[in-house]
């Protein structure tokens, strides 16, 4: 009964991930169903030749209180998964930080998660029919801090796969965030290419680009999910050290 017990210890914080990426992604849709089913209305915000709104522009009308709330859980919850993950190393029962660089770029991966998540917040507040300059500002707040903080947790798993190049979640779980990220990255640099000069492209990034930020979302449950019946310090970077490779032997088993 105690090793069931422990076993499903991750199951009270793996969940976050999934209420974030859900609650996201529910959101999106609900407001992409909703200006499909009133008729594609062109809202306020929308330039005379847009025809496909921004995300904004709905946000800015009667779905404003959805999204503020959907908004706010989003960002706490991704702040969370990378609290929660840089804990789970910390305490050994991930894959741990074996030097003190990968703990700095971890430590930057929250800051720019801190970062982002207000952003994220804020423009949902402030939104572009009312507050067209703050949200514009607070969307490139946003933008950075996550773009930041993938950067910074990709960096942060490119070298802590160095030292277990052998482990094979660990290096799925890398090669899932360098792709997801590196593709929103480039998605997000035509968004704001387009964004004012060819409108309607633009939207359709940004619809994009929010719907892939679902799936990086996910990595994180991934992530989490593998401390499963793993004990305290089981992981830790001393045990490893004196272990003489043993971590790794059990890995590719």
């Amino acid at each position: 009964m105690a090793i069931f017990s422990h076993q499903r210890h991750h199951w009270a914080y793996v969940w976050i991930p999934i209420v974030g990426a859900f609650i996201w992604f529910s959101t999106l849709w609900a407001m992409l169903i909703t200006w499909l089913a009133t008729g594609r209305p062109h809202y306020v915000s929308m330039t005379s030749n847009q025809h496909i709104p921004l995300i904004s522009d709905i946000a800015a009308d009667i779905l404003k209180p959805l999204f503020i709330t959907s908004c706010s859980i989003t960002a706490v919850t991704f702040i969370l998964d990378l609290v929660f993950e840089r804990y789970l190393r910390h305490s050994g029962r991930l894959v741990p930080d074996m030097r003190t660089r990968e703990r700095v770029f971890s430590s930057l991966a929250i800051l720019g998660s801190v970062l982002g998540g207000a952003g994220l917040i804020l423009l949902s507040i402030f939104d572009v029919r009312r507050h067209k300059p703050f949200h514009d500002s607070f969307l490139l707040v946003f933008i950075v801090g996550v773009a930041l903080s993938a950067i910074f947790t990709v960096v942060e798993f490119r070298w802590i796969h160095k030292d277990f190049q052998y482990a094979p979640l660990l290096k799925r779980s890398y090669w899932m965030k360098s792709v997801i990220a590196g593709v929103l990255i480039i998605l997000a640099i035509a968004f704001a290419g387009t964004e004012f000069k060819v409108v309607n492209v633009g939207a359709i990034f940004e619809w994009i680009i929010a719907m892939g930020f679902t799936f990086y979302l996910l990595t994180f449950y991934y992530d989490l999910r593998q401390s499963k019946g793993v004990h305290k310090g089981e992981l830790s970077a001393d045990r490893l050290n004196n272990s003489n490779g043993r971590y790794r032997m059990r890995q590719t088993a």
